[in-house]
Parts: structure tokens; sequence; C-alpha cells
């Protein structure tokens, strides 16, 4: 999640929570940094551990956050925070390894040839985090708890969503770095040629094939909903705010349509004040209306991430 759209989102956690989300927060915006060369998101070649290439970065994110694992000082506050924070929350280290392997993906270029492709890749860069998040507000991390597994379950559908909607929003700033994250397969049935993403004539096709991805970010968004009820109020708020926040983004590229890319869609101060506020009627009602499980759940996704 953007760090504008976080920050609006978290300050509805209690205290408590509140400080435990941006300790893990620091750490996930610290490694994002290192892989991509980066000073809290800005310019590449304006991060602090100097010229790397993408492997040498991979190792630091590794090293820095084992030392932060076993206890030791990394010399760096945010992965200092990491280690604070498993001193507090039962964090599994395999979760934490999910989550570096989404950078160890983007050090190797890969490139999704398959929808599941696509979604596995999503699970490593945020559904990963949502699956954190839920642990650090207090769902159960141990096996044989089956509500607190499909809880996490739908806290990974979060990420997800969050991270089609990251997909769909950025493909011409991803085109010019030399990325697509949607689906080879997609584009081959669009008669898109390879490098040709972005060229005006192909802007209809295009479309289309976005909004297979809106379409599945509404699934995931929606089945994250059902597992933010069974959270206490506050933390049930923050989360649907979130949705609200960052799925909007997602439909607006899809209300946009060929225009999606005229300029990067972003939401208005405004328009989150009244997000945040619908979030906080649903959060008091409670209920949501259920939603269709998504094709590849969280553990599906794992299961294909370690035959990988």
């Amino acid at each position: 999640m953007g760090s504008k759209s976080f920050s609006a989102a978290s300050r509805l956690f209690d205290r408590t929570t509140r400080e435990r989300v941006w300790l893990l927060y620091a750490w996930c915006r610290a490694c994002d940094d290192i892989a991509d060369d980066q000073d809290h998101g800005r310019g590449r070649g304006s991060g602090a551990i100097g010229p790397l290439d993408a492997d040498s970065r991979l190792a630091t994110i590794r090293t820095l956050t084992e030392l932060a694992l076993a206890g030791e000082q990394t010399g760096s506050q945010a992965f200092d925070a990491l280690g604070q924070l498993v001193r507090e929350v039962p964090i599994q280290p395999a979760m934490i390894e999910d989550v570096i392997a989404g950078f160890a993906l983007d050090a190797q270029e890969w490139r999704p040839r398959s929808e599941a492709d696509m979604l596995r890749y999503c699970y490593h860069v945020a559904g990963a985090v949502g699956v954190l998040m839920a642990v650090v507000m207090g769902v159960p991390a141990e096996d044989g708890d089956a509500l607190a597994a499909d809880t996490l379950d739908r806290a990974c559908d979060l990420g997800i969503a969050f991270q089609l909607a990251n997909i769909v929003r950025d493909v011409w700033e991803d085109d010019a770095n030399g990325r697509c994250y949607l689906p080879v397969e997609w584009l081959v049935e669009a008669d898109i040629p390879p490098g040709e993403l972005t060229k005006p004539h192909y802007r209809a096709r295009l479309v289309r094939v976005v909004a297979q991805a809106c379409a599945l970010a509404r699934g995931y968004e929606a089945s994250s909903r059902e597992g933010a009820m069974r959270l206490p109020f506050r933390q049930r708020w923050a989360i649907l705010a979130a949705a609200n926040i960052y799925g909007g983004i997602g439909r607006e590229v899809e209300r946009l349509g060929p225009h999606a890319w005229d300029h990067r869609v972003s939401t208005s101060k405004l328009a989150k004040v009244g997000m945040l506020a619908a979030a906080g009627r649903e959060a008091w009602r409670g209920t949501c209306l259920p939603g269709t499980r998504p094709g590849l759940s969280r553990r599906d996704l794992v299961a294909l991430a370690r035959g990988a």
C-alpha cells in the first residue's frame, strides 16, 4: 500500500496495534528501497547502500533480516524494527521468507506467464504482507485453528487485491522500466505483441486485459471483507478503510478505460475522507455481503511457490 493511503488507514488502529504495524511497514519499506535502489520510494540511485547489483541487494535484505530475527543489532533502524516486532508478536520465519521471495523474483527479472504466476507474485509481494499484518493484529498463526487459518487466507486476499490494483495502475511506469506484470498468456490472447503493450494502437486491447485483472481484484477484495468482520471494531474499520482507499484505485483505472494512464491514478484527500466514513459505517454494522472465494487461495499459492 502507498505510504499516504497506509498512513490514513493505520491511524484508525488502537495505539499498540498501530505502533506494531508501523514497525512492520518500516521493514517492508526498507526492503523495497534496497531492492529498487531508492530512498523512501524516491528515484533510482538514491538508496543508502551504494551501487550494488540486484543479487547483492537481495543478499543485503536477507542478511539484515536474518540478523534482526536472531535478535542482533543490524545498524538499520528499519531492520531493528523487525527485530523488535518479532519479540512482541509470534511471527513465523516462513512468513518473513515468503515476503523476501517476492524481492527474489524481481531480482531475477521474473515475469508471469500465466494468471497463476501473476497471483503467486502478488502473494509474495503483498498477500504475504497481509498475512503478517493479520498476525500483528492478533490472528493466531498456529496450525490447527481452522477459523484463524481462513482469516489469514482472507488477509492475504486483501494484499493480492492491492497488488492487482498496483499492476493495473502502473502499466505505463512498469513498461518504461522494462517490466510487465500482466500474464504473457493474457497478452497473447489479446494479440498484443511483446514490447508493444503501451503503443497507442493497442490501447483498446490493453483495456480489456486490464479489466480481467480488475475483475480478479474485486473478487479478492470481496473475500477479504468477510475476514475483516472477524476483527475487533477499530481493526475492522482500518482494514475496510484500506480496502476502500486502495481498492478505489483499481476501480478508477477500470472506469477511465483508455484514459487510465493519461496521468497516475490516485485518491484525493476528500475522497479518502468519504471512504474512511463509509468504512466506519460498514465496520459498525459488522456484516458484509458474502463474496465468492477466489480461485487460488493463500494455501494454493503457497503450494505453488514451494513447488516452483
